[in-house]
């Protein structure tokens, strides 16, 4: 194997002709240019150098070698400066995947502040709920997935580096007109008998559960993973729904009004990534800089 040292070596010796010359040029002694010359020929497996008197020539070899130094040096030497470009934060690139609610409410905080302090880094969200976006990020398609659970759920997310952001409890949304609608809070048996609409599939399953938990199996008329599609089939008097207040803070309830629901329904939601991508300069900023916008 080549190594980009001896490489280094042999150029210095051709353009100055001899092992003492290269030595001074590249600060090093003369023995120690000679060992690096055998290891180089030995490597190659054929003789790079001849000498003539005290004349020094290069073999075809050497000249073909010498003449793809220049490049693969200047490569490994621009290599070696977005490396440490990313490293340091000046350049980098990470996408993200994230839930809707998330996108409009943490993202837009987190990008800002990241763009900030480390303008170099570019970042691409595309959404998706978990848990397709949870396969994102393990097929290779994302580096950081906003996600969300209800409950835990025992070794979903074992294989993975979990960076919680907060917990989102589940508003109630009732038409402006309902007899509930200025109630401090209802129970969520108060509400059996109503149509109800229903969000993305997962909040669907949660909502299920936690109405059967309470006697009653909900009449899901209306289902739409729009959260303003939501609001506004409330708000027309549709319906009723639960959703997470993240979602209720990035839309403007028109027609409807938010009421608190007992018993308490909550999901945790978390940045996810892979261990060795949580090591990622840039990727490790974006996961910061979202923990932050989840505590402001």
């Amino acid at each position: 194997m080549i190594e980009a040292r001896h490489l280094r070596v042999l150029r210095a010796v051709s353009a100055t002709g001899s092992f003492s010359a290269a030595a001074r040029e590249l600060g090093c002694t003369q023995p120690a240019v000679s060992q690096q010359m055998k290891a180089l020929e030995s490597s190659a497996g054929t003789t790079l150098l001849i000498r003539t008197g005290r004349e020094m020539r290069l073999t075809q070899a050497g000249e073909a070698l010498v003449r793809h130094a220049s490049g693969i040096l200047a490569g490994l030497t621009a290599a070696e400066e977005e490396v440490a470009a990313i490293a340091g934060l000046r350049a980098g690139r990470v996408r993200l995947v994230s839930f809707p609610s998330g996108s409009s409410t943490l993202v837009p905080g987190a990008l800002a502040a990241l763009r900030a302090e480390h303008p170099g880094t570019r970042v691409s969200l595309v959404e998706a709920e978990p848990p397709r976006s949870v396969d994102l990020l393990r097929d290779g398609d994302c580096d950081i997935a906003l996600a969300f659970r209800y409950g835990t759920t025992g070794g979903e997310w074992d294989d993975l580096v979990v960076r919680p952001l907060l917990t989102d409890r589940l508003i109630g949304l009732v038409p402006e007109g309902h007899r509930l609608a200025d109630a401090p809070s209802v129970s969520i048996g108060e509400l059996a008998e109503e149509s109800w609409i229903a969000g993305c599939p997962r909040c669907r399953r949660q909502l299920v559960e936690v109405c059967e938990e309470s006697g009653f199996t909900p009449r899901i008329d209306f289902a739409t993973d729009d959260y303003p599609a939501v609001m506004g089939l409330v708000g027309a008097g549709l319906g009723v729904a639960v959703l997470p207040e993240l979602a209720v803070e990035s839309v403007r309830p028109k027609g409807a009004r938010t009421v608190v629901v007992e018993p308490a329904i909550a999901r945790e939601i978390v940045a996810l990534t892979l261990p060795d991508l949580a090591r990622v300069p840039a990727v490790a900023a974006t996961l910061d800089q979202l923990s932050l916008a989840a505590a402001r």
